[in-house]
């Protein structure tokens, strides 16, 4: 196990329109924990697609030594399979259960080879990842984040050398979020992983970078490489810096010296007149005092094109500026006043009910910062709609305050695809004078020509900035916010955008999430965790899982 390891040599790899991913991409991956971080679109799954041999280089070399297990973003699994079959162990325990009934066929024993203890392994990885579910039942009655787990487990049964996981904790709660960190805290083998979930990568024992088609490993965890990253870009920042002050001292020493010339070159001339010196004397005097102005002009001109040179050096190491800076005021909600009073509260599909007894009761005041927790499944998307009022209660009482509510489901499904980012914005924000329109979308991280693009053809990140644009700056500003999921898919550069935004929000939210990291840098005030019908304040981080 300690020499489990992966090879990749003068990778390169093209799309079928010769769109490139990435060329000449050499690392190795050790034994140990590796996360694996870049924006979205830069080639993570390609890359482990690549090393697991789903797709094929266009030039290069993969080597993977040992057995290779791999959990992709999406299973491809039908719904009526068994969980045995997906863990593809069902031959085996028939093959076994044919051999306890008196069937000695050789074909059985060669099904089982050593596998005899299989369904124990099976059980005790299963428990391992909180998977209460027996072998026979099918795949459609199972959850996301269930599915997510069992696939993990197919995988670990395997027994691997090398793990490959992308995005594994897409889809599972807090709770199936925490078996799995425990899994993966005692993983003896090489393991490369995908992932946006912070909280995961800080579990890691280096940090891998993709950026621009280069790989760069930085030891340690997530928490470690961010200021890695931000030592880094203040030393790029301050080389900047100081090419820029090299720059105008070279570019005014290059006008003082021309000026000096001009001087020297029209002193020369009168001086020559008055000394009455021959014209060929005169003339071999002019031509080298101009020779000599010529050399001291092409020196200062090097050196002014060697301090350019410089900058640009500098500013090709310098990292994308991708911070929002806003101020909401609009948003503003004073202290104590209630924007939403729920009281016995019910919902269900036909003749199921999500909530429990008399309904679930909530109220929100001021500017409070909610997190609502829970399973998978329990009914956090639906209380959520009964507060924006897009659903109706089966019974119960509901009053909202004036303030508008605004209402981020999982999709995005805001924006007028067809329309372009500033037409989007200026339907939210109609009184907004243009330029003030441009201005607030600059800060957001739109300029040039990205904001004449079609909302349809914008990625996961740009269509959350434009979305939230819309909503925090829409008329009237909303006093009320609810988020389902809001950091799914997003990569790391993206949530960092959202913090800023909802850093800056001053009016209440109330956040569905299971990723921990993101709700602590928002200042999450009030827990709520869902869970048997039941809406229950926990009080404390610790307590919602």
């Amino acid at each position: 196990m300690s020499d489990a390891f992966i090879v990749c040599t003068q990778l390169s790899f093209s799309w079928p329109d010769d769109t490139p991913v990435f060329q000449d991409l050499s690392f190795t991956v050790g034994t140990g924990r590796t996360g694996l971080v870049a924006p979205n679109g830069a080639g993570k799954s390609t890359l482990l697609k690549l090393i697991a041999g789903e797709l094929k280089p266009t030039a290069g070399t993969v080597s993977v030594d040992g057995v290779l297990g791999y959990l992709p973003q999406s299973l491809p699994l039908v719904g009526d399979l068994t969980v045995a079959e997906v863990l593809g162990v069902r031959p085996i325990i028939e093959a076994i259960d044919a051999i306890e009934a008196g069937d000695v066929d050789e074909r059985h024993f060669a099904a089982v080879g050593n596998d005899w203890d299989i369904e124990e392994r099976t059980r005790a990885q299963l428990d391992r990842l909180g998977l209460d579910v027996e072998l026979d039942r099918r795949l459609h009655t199972l959850s996301g984040g269930q599915v997510i787990s069992l696939g993990l487990v197919a995988q670990l049964l395997k027994q691997p050398d090398v793990l490959l996981l992308d995005e594994p904790t897409n889809n599972l709660d807090l709770d199936a979020r925490h078996k799995l960190y425990d899994v993966l805290a005692n993983w003896n083998g090489a393991l490369l992983l995908v992932s946006h979930d912070r909280e995961l990568l800080d579990r890691m024992d280096r940090i891998a970078e993709l950026d621009q088609g280069e790989l760069r490993s930085y030891g340690g965890t997530f928490t470690e490489y961010e200021a890695a990253v931000e030592a880094e870009r203040e030393v790029v920042e301050r080389n900047i810096r100081s090419a820029e002050q090299d720059l105008k001292r070279e570019k005014r020493e290059l006008q003082q010296a021309r000026e000096r010339a001009q001087r020297r070159a029209s002193n020369a001339q009168r001086n020559l007149k008055d000394a009455g010196l021959a014209r060929i004397v005169a003339g071999n005097l002019k031509r080298s005092a101009e020779n000599s102005a010529a050399k001291s002009n092409q020196t200062h001109a090097n050196r002014v094109s060697d301090a350019k040179a410089k900058l640009d050096e500098a500013g090709r190491n310098r990292r994308d500026d991708t911070r929002i800076a806003l101020e909401l005021p609009g948003t503003n909600v004073p202290a104590g006043r209630t924007v939403f009073l729920g009281e016995h509260l019910r919902a269900g599909y036909g003749e199921q009910q999500i909530f429990a007894g008399d309904g679930v009761d909530l109220t929100i005041r001021g500017p409070e910062r909610i997190a609502l927790t829970g399973p998978n499944g329990v009914g956090k998307s639906t209380l959520l709609r009964l507060i924006h009022g897009d659903l109706t209660p089966d019974n119960g009482e509901i009053k909202r305050a004036d303030g508008r509510v605004a209402y981020l489901s999982q999709r995005l499904d805001l924006l007028d695809l067809d329309r372009t980012v500033a037409e989007n914005f200026a339907a939210f924000a109609p009184s907004l004078p243009e330029a003030q329109r441009m201005n607030l979308l600059a800060r957001f991280l739109f300029r040039g020509q990205r904001i004449h693009l079609p909302a349809g053809v914008l990625s996961g990140g740009e269509r959350l900035r434009a979305t939230l644009a819309c909503v925090l700056y829409s008329e009237p500003a909303p006093q009320l916010l609810l988020l389902d999921e809001p950091t799914n898919n997003l990569d790391l550069v993206s949530v960092g955008q959202l913090e800023s935004a909802l850093t800056a929000y001053e009016g209440a939210f109330v956040v569905v999430s299971h990723d921990e990291r993101f709700l602590a840098e928002i200042g999450v005030n009030r827990w709520l965790r869902l869970a048997d019908g039941q809406l229950v304040e926990t009080g404390a981080p610790e307590a919602a899982h």
